[in-house]
């Protein structure tokens, strides 16, 4: 694996942890929100990441010097099919006929917990992309 093919894989985890933490405050944001360009009520949105590159046994099976290294991508944006919460509150404009309005099935500490999670992981991205950076300037060095 070359020197540049380590900076483009720790790159594509951290666009692809950028947009997961995109996606995470778009849910916060809205998670009151009632009424979209649908008709109902804000549905929860997750990122669904994968590799570019072979699956972990092919890669095992292949000479090393044929490797070639793979990246994250986000494959798909999808929605949560999890059911609405209910909420009883007559007076509100999106109330049903028995006064119950449907709420967007956004939990805050589930997406706190998600955003904790790609936060870690585009930190750990971060260190990866440094240490591949401070290896370039010691081998700069030693041919001094």
């Amino acid at each position: 694996m070359s020197f540049l093919q380590s900076l483009n894989i720790s790159g594509s985890g951290l666009t692809a942890q950028r947009l997961r933490m995109d996606v995470i405050s778009e849910n916060i944001a809205n998670q009151d929100t009632t009424r979209t360009e649908n008709g109902g009520p804000y549905r929860r949105k997750t990122v669904v990441l994968s590799s570019t590159s072979n699956n972990f046994k092919n890669m095992m099976m292949q000479n090393i010097g044929d490797y070639e290294a793979g990246s994250v991508e986000v494959s798909d944006i999808i929605e949560d099919p999890s059911e609405f919460k209910l909420s009883y509150n007559p007076e509100h404009p999106d109330a049903d006929e028995n006064g119950y309005v449907r709420l967007p099935n956004v939990d805050t500490l589930k997406e706190t917990v998600d955003m904790m999670e790609a936060y870690r992981a585009y930190q750990a991205n971060i260190t990866a992309l440094n240490t591949t950076k401070q290896m370039a300037v010691k081998a700069l060095e030693i041919g001094r």
